[in-house]
């Protein structure tokens, strides 16, 4: 869907059913079709006017995850809106050439909303710029909504929170890709640009092909890298963006697969738990139906995700990956401030339908109050930190950052490029600066991207005037 400034550019969030496995019928939601919403282009520069509609029976927003516009039109918690609404922001698009991603954000219910479909890609192009990369949408550039879901034995897909889903985080049995359960797409016999945007509630991915080959990461979360990457596999955690292109030259057919990687960082499956429920506690209770520590793997076997074709046609596009890319990095100086944030497992309260409230810096999410004032165009440094030995995703509404060091280890922010996102396995800082504003109203987040978390309140909100 092409949003410009003109009018009729509608999503209306409703309920739908899809058969996804086993021809069981699955409830689903989805903004303007079954499950999902439709990819929407913004266009630097120009204005996109959009009108949400909330044809469900509870509130709903719609967050537009990584955009550079101010807090009244970001679409957080404070933004929701009711059963018969319409939300019609008008946003200002000025974020350079990149793939973002749009999803509701209500406090408290984001991780079931998102898991039933509320979630989709936006593409934002940047006229400015020469493109040289496959840029022919459906022919050479293709987007990528990875999320896994767990399905009963009917072949329902299901969502429901065991003890170890509120701890690690929800995730699922099997692995969908724009809907699909391993689907397969044929792609031109030539350079193929991917989109992958990690959009499950908690799983972490490992990317790799079947074959071994290698190919090239051009952008991240917040637009271009300087120059391609090359890699053999990919890691993004939830949330996370990155565009590759693959050289399909050879005609051979291949399969995308990952890794299965617990929430530690460490390898599914084994003796814990097996697709078929927990050996401790049956189909479900209180561990839920992954097994005593929230497994879902077969013994460390790799995910499948989608396999290709190559069909006869070479793409009219380009034949070989630049040297360097156009991609817009300005410098944000040396910090003027630094903040610490500890992201709380336990806070000691207990959350309405069970399960302990998580927070940062002790304290778990609370609407009315601001945790910190930011100050519009000053440079910090955020030092993000856990006080348990797990694995997290940070993401920072309103802005792009640097990250300077993972783990008390320095990482060259030229190859990870601009991120909203960022994983928080030990010490992690982040250079960030804000350019758009928040009030007090409508104030930006700070929060765990494992929804589940941020569900249980591991979220805060910040000012910028």
């Amino acid at each position: 869907m092409e949003i410009g400034p003109g009018a009729g550019n509608t999503l209306d969030a409703i309920r739908g059913t899809r058969e996804f496995t086993g021809g069981a019928t699955s409830e689903t939601w989805g903004y303007s079709q079954d499950y999902l919403g439709p990819l929407l282009r913004f266009r630097r520069g120009r204005t996109a006017n959009i009108s949400v509609m909330n044809r469900l029976d509870e509130p709903i927003t719609a967050h537009w995850h990584g955009m550079h516009v101010p807090g009244y039109l970001d679409g957080g918690p404070q933004l929701a809106f009711g059963p018969g609404e319409t939300w019609a922001p008008e946003l200002p698009v000025d974020h350079p050439a990149a793939t973002l991603f749009y999803h509701s954000h209500v406090h408290g219910r984001t991780g079931p909303q998102v898991y039933r479909g509320l979630a989709g890609m936006i593409v934002i192009d940047d006229p400015e710029i020469d493109d040289p990369l496959p840029h022919d949408y459906g022919v050479n550039d293709f987007p990528l909504i990875v999320q896994d879901r767990r399905f009963d034995r009917s072949g329902r897909m299901i969502y429901s929170l065991g003890m170890m889903d509120r701890m690690h985080g929800f995730q699922g049995d099997q692995i969908l890709v724009n809907g699909v359960i391993r689907p397969k797409l044929t792609v031109p016999a030539g350079l193929v640009r991917l989109r992958i945007l990690n959009a499950s509630n908690a799983r972490v991915y490992d990317f790799r092909f079947t074959d071994g080959r290698q190919f090239h990461q051009v952008a991240s979360d917040g637009g271009l890298l300087a120059r391609p990457l090359a890699m053999a596999s990919l890691q993004l955690d939830g949330a996370e963006r990155a565009e590759i292109v693959v050289e399909f030259s050879d005609r051979s057919p291949v399969s995308l697969v990952s890794r299965d990687i617990g929430m530690n960082g460490v390898m599914n499956g084994g003796m814990m738990g097996d697709r078929g429920g927990s050996m401790m506690m049956g189909d479900r209770g209180m561990m839920g139906d992954r097994g005593m520590m929230g497994m879902d793997g077969n013994s460390g076997a790799p995910l499948e995700i989608m396999s290709f074709d190559v069909g006869e046609a070479a793409p009219a596009g380009p034949t070989r990956l630049p040297t360097s890319l156009p991609s817009d990095a300005p410098a944000l100086g040396d910090p003027v401030r630094r903040r610490n944030f500890t992201l709380n497992m336990h806070t000691g309260g207990m959350m309405r339908g069970g399960g302990q409230t998580m927070g940062i810096n002790g304290a778990p999410y609370v609407m009315d109050r601001i945790d910190e004032t930011v100050r519009a165009g000053e440079t910090e440094l955020w030092r993000i930190n856990a006080d348990m030995m797990m694995r997290h995703t940070f993401h920072v509404h309103g802005t792009s950052f640097r990250v300077v060091s993972q783990n008390g280890r320095p990482v060259d922010s030229a190859q990870i490029g601009w991120k909203d996102v960022v994983r928080v396995q030990g010490p992690t800082e982040i250079l960030l600066r804000f350019d758009k504003l928040a009030s007090e109203e409508t104030p930006f987040m700070y929060h765990c991207h494992i929804l589940e978390h941020e569900d249980a309140g591991m979220m805060g909100q910040f000012t910028v005037t």
